[in-house]
């Protein structure tokens, strides 16, 4: 004779929630990585009266030379025919990624343009106990692996024809819109120097009254975010937090890696500082660290933000 016993509950319910995170970590590592989007939006910056302006944000692609599906995905967003390509930084993801990059890129050369560094643009990535992520903005590697920035910078300004924005200022037309712009190196390695930008704006010359002013950073901080506002930009873009990488259903992101309140670590919001209110668009970003190569709940992505006419 044989005796049955119902399983503990307790056992059940252990059984339950390891099959639930084995089945979670099969889609974050597996297959939601892989699904990128283009997620697209619209908001109100442009001065009054200027014809409408197709931004493509790109961010924190963090490339390594394997990764042909996101290299193949990123060259398509050239059939979105944007009139100004706004890249965020964190583009390289291993010592050999700028080749990544250059397959990537490529087919978004003539397309005006403008780019900030991110600490991965600089600094290779290393291994990382995943879960310090959740504790607290992370902190730099003790151990510098330093990659080769200067090929990257080349490889934007003179193949692609785009302008750097690391603390620094430039003035473009672009599909017929006067823009001013604005950026700062990555924020999270206190690389920025806002201090620099109102001498570098004021080296322009004279701003027109139909001019449009667009502020980029890679880590979007507060302090950044305040000055840009604080020095007239219309509209900011920022990057780096990945959208949490790693977000709870129905809540968004755990984490954003910076002091940027959570519900905007992702997405289209607005910035107030003073009595001015500005779009800010926060790229959730296309790529992950080769140490960290999940992503749930916040799938990779590149935005097509369409800039109107104030009023």
């Amino acid at each position: 004779m044989t005796s049955r016993h119902a399983a503990h509950p307790a056992l059940i319910a252990l059984g339950a929630v390891g099959a639930a995170g084995a089945a979670a970590a099969v889609w974050g590592i597996g297959i939601e990585r892989y699904l990128f989007t283009v997620r697209e939006a619209t908001a109100s910056a442009l001065a009054p009266g200027s014809a409408p302006l197709r931004v493509l944000h790109i961010s924190d692609a963090h490339m390594a030379p394997w990764q042909h599906r996101k290299q193949d995905w990123l060259a398509s967003l050239a059939q979105l025919k944007p009139d100004l390509i706004i890249n965020t930084g964190d583009n390289l993801g291993h010592r050999d990624g700028l080749a990544g990059i250059r397959r990537a890129f490529e087919p978004l050369a003539g397309i005006p343009g403008v780019f900030v560094h991110g600490s991965n643009d600089v600094i290779g990535p290393s291994p990382r106990n995943p879960i310090r992520y959740f504790a607290g903005p992370s902190q730099r590697p003790r151990e510098l692996n330093f990659l080769d920035t200067d090929a990257m910078d080349a490889y934007f300004t003179d193949e692609l024809g785009w302008t750097s924005l690391n603390n620094a200022a430039a003035r473009l037309t672009v599909a017929g819109n006067p823009l001013d712009l604005f950026g700062v190196s990555d924020a999270h390695c206190d690389w920025d120097r806002l201090e620099d930008l109102p001498g570098a704006i004021e080296a322009l010359g004279p701003r027109n009254a139909d001019t449009t002013v667009l502020g980029v950073t890679h880590a979007p901080y507060q302090r950044v975010l305040n000055g840009f506002v604080d020095l007239g930009a219309d509209a900011v873009f920022g990057g780096h937090t990945h959208g949490g990488q790693v977000c709870l259903p129905g809540f968004g992101a755990l984490v954003a890696n910076c002091d940027i309140p959570l519900k905007q670590a992702k997405g289209l919001s607005t910035w107030t500082q003073g009595d001015r209110t500005v779009p800010l668009n926060v790229s959730a970003g296309c790529g992950h660290s080769i140490y960290a190569p999940v992503r749930f709940a916040c799938r990779p992505e590149a935005t097509l933000l369409t800039l109107t006419a104030r009023g």
